[in-house]
């Protein structure tokens, strides 16, 4: 397997970075440490620019090659926040801070880019420019999303764009993608019910909101399976129940949350219009009020035919064509890679993780034996897109 020598000399220090971010997790937007610490190495590295603050806290580092200004620019994106989750891994690098951890790898993927940043910025074997894009919030906050609207594309004139992200149970050595949808679509649902209070010894004096919220749970469980085409996709998930504030008051309000995940426009229309009408209704027959806020987030993440041709074709030069499942079944998690790929063409890969907890689970942890295949990926994506 040709994994770029250079990356397999750097693989134990690419690691102790990797374990360091994940020993110091950081939420959303407030990833001040894990910024600092990427846009002190990319200067160190000898980054041509770094720039600092997009899209809030995200990092932005240029290297222009030494073959030639093509004009031609690439971006690579890593993300790097963690979940509000209490770690359970107890290996030596496990978070620091209680109720932080790095439970989806995002760790892993800034230490990979950092390392491919590294040996672009030593050897410039290419013509044009990488940009290698470090995002905070994907993990609910839409980091990806306002690195766009800051002007990421624009400022640095990035042409094609790639991500990448692990996964469990993929072997190591091991890439997986395909052309069109790769993630869903991922809305938010918040439904507050009003029934109407009363003493739990005489519920036929109120309208129980609970018992409403209930049924409105059970209900909706009746739009995938019964108003959406079965050879589609969608998922409705309710998982928050707040009511009450004693075990003998019947409360007066409940509030639900949850999420819908769909891999075309006409299903996730569909799901919308079937929640709200669902829920409305579930509680009119009870005699109670409920009003649905449905919140349409992360758009599906679509991959560009033929930058996923070329990212399995460059996968491919690493790992090797047995290697590579260019067919992978779309997975209903979502990414806001997706606002990038909205932006500019380009493609999403996921790289095995081998045998581990799933993502955010709390016994998960980044697989560093992953790293010198997805360094790898990373440089010679740059040098196969920009020749000399």
């Amino acid at each position: 397997m040709p994994i770029v020598n250079r990356i397999a000399d750097l693989h134990n220090e690419i690691t102790a970075w990797r374990r360091d971010i994940h020993a110091h997790p950081e939420l959303m937007f407030d990833v001040h440490r894990t910024a600092a610490s990427v846009a002190e190495k990319l200067k160190a590295f000898g980054c041509d620019e770094v720039v600092t603050g997009l899209g809030r806290t995200g990092v932005v580092g240029v290297i222009r090659g030494n073959k030639g200004q093509s004009g031609k620019v690439i971006g690579l994106r890593a993300d790097m926040d963690a979940l509000p989750i209490q770690e359970a891994t107890n290996v030596p690098h496990q978070s620091t801070t209680p109720g932080k951890m790095h439970a989806c790898g995002h760790d892993g993927h800034t230490a990979m880019l950092l390392g491919a940043a590294r040996y672009l910025a030593e050897t410039r074997n290419f013509a044009g420019s990488a940009v290698v894009i470090f995002q905070p919030a994907e993990e609910g906050g839409g980091g990806g999303r306002e690195m766009v609207k800051d002007g990421l594309m624009d400022r640095f004139g990035i042409e094609q764009v790639y991500g990448m992200h692990n996964y469990p149970g993929l072997p190591l050595g091991e890439f997986a993608i395909r052309p069109g949808a790769m993630m869903a679509s991922a809305d938010r649902i918040y439904i507050d019910i009003e029934g109407r209070g009363a003493h739990a010894a005489k519920p036929h004096q109120g309208i129980d909101s609970v018992l409403v919220g209930a049924q409105i749970v059970n209900q909706l469980q009746s739009i995938v399976a019964r108003n959406v085409d079965p050879l589609e996709s969608a998922v409705v998930s309710i998982c928050q129940f707040k009511a009450g504030s004693a075990d003998n008051i019947i409360p007066q309000t409940a509030r639900l949350s949850g999420t819908a995940r769909t891999l075309t426009p006409e299903v996730r229309d569909l799901v919308e219009a079937r929640v709200r009408e669902v829920v409305e209704g579930t509680a009119r027959l009870y005699g109670a009020a409920a009003t649905v806020t449905y919140k349409r987030d992360y758009p599906v993440t679509r991959n560009h035919a033929r930058e996923t041709e070329f990212a399995a074709s460059v996968a491919a030069g690493v790992v090797g064509d047995a290697h590579v499942d260019t067919d992978l079944a779309p997975v209903m998690g979502a990414e806001d890679f997706s606002f990038m790929l909205e932006a500019r063409p380009g493609a999403f890969i996921f790289i095995g993780n081998g045998k581990s907890a799933g993502l955010h689970h709390p016994a998960y942890d980044f697989n560093d034996d992953a790293i010198p295949f997805g360094a790898s990926y990373w440089v010679k994506l740059v040098e196969t897109a920009l020749p000399g």
